[in-house]
């Protein structure tokens, strides 16, 4: 089992856990008294991590500890100048455009390299999901739920919009129209729903749903990662808006790749 690879002080202020063992990591949110809720820390903490993990992991698993997944943002975020030495509303709000502009994209790269290509990503979400916690788990690849999950895209409700990049997930997930009645209403969303809708691949008793997990896991790295992270990449371009002409192109190019690869014995 391989040690931590960011500083663990900064993951115990960010309120995050990291495992990784071989080709597959772990990252748990670990404040189950507030419900996992984030701070900025918490999502320098997350960029930390995309930024040190070892290219032999493929797979990472983003789990909460307790009874949710994320409540969403720390509360002291809507009423601290700072939490923790970042900004929070209050603070954002006093920087020049240019400040807040780069502070905010500071913020949206925890979550973002959760989307590249080079790892497929895996959110099992149990319980609350709602507005960071819920972006959060737009942004992996793969969600896995609970029964009893509720994500919720509280942001709007709240007089702020969704800023961690979770918007073109979400609509890509479920459609432009049903993306504007959940972040608009900030109703909660089930498990029913969530798989009907796209936003979930299956839902699972509370009790099942890490070996549920575990099952996926074990699937994913049984395929050769060379093959997996070109077929991932053809796939996200694809949803990105690519052309199907240029989906033709990216494939002959993803395939010359790997056949050169096997031929080279590299696999």
């Amino acid at each position: 089992m391989t040690t931590a690879v960011v500083d663990p002080g900064l993951l115990e202020r960010g309120g995050l856990a990291l495992d990784v063992d071989g080709p597959r990591a772990t990252i748990s949110l670990s404040r189950p008294d507030v419900l996992n809720a984030q701070t900025p820390v918490t999502w320098d903490a997350f960029r930390s991590i995309g930024e040190a993990l070892p290219d032999e992991v493929w797979v990472v698993v983003v789990r909460g500890e307790g009874r949710a997944f994320s409540s969403g943002l720390d509360r002291r975020f809507f009423t601290a100048r700072e939490i923790d030495g970042l900004p929070g509303i209050a603070g954002i709000a006093e920087l020049s455009d240019e400040d807040a502009d780069t502070t905010i994209a500071g913020f949206q790269a925890g979550f973002s390299w959760l989307r590249h290509p080079a790892r497929v990503t895996v959110a099992a979400v149990q319980g609350h999901a709602i507005g960071g916690g819920f972006q959060l788990a737009l942004a992996c690849d793969l969600r896995l739920v609970a029964d009893d999950v509720q994500f919720c895209m509280a942001e709007a409700t709240l007089g702020i919009v969704p800023d961690l990049g979770g918007t073109h997930p979400l609509v890509q997930a479920v459609g432009y129209s049903r993306a504007v009645e959940i972040c608009l209403t900030g109703r909660r969303v089930g498990a029913e729903e969530a798989v009907a809708s796209g936003l979930a691949l299956r839902a699972v008793p509370v009790g099942q749903l890490d070996a549920e997990v575990d099952a996926i896991v074990s699937s994913l790295l049984a395929v050769p990662s060379g093959a997996a992270r070109e077929t991932l990449a053809l796939l996200a371009g694809v949803a990105d808006g690519m052309d199907p002409a240029g989906a033709l192109a990216a494939e002959r190019a993803a395939q010359l790749r790997r056949l050169r690869s096997l031929v080279a014995g590299e696999g």
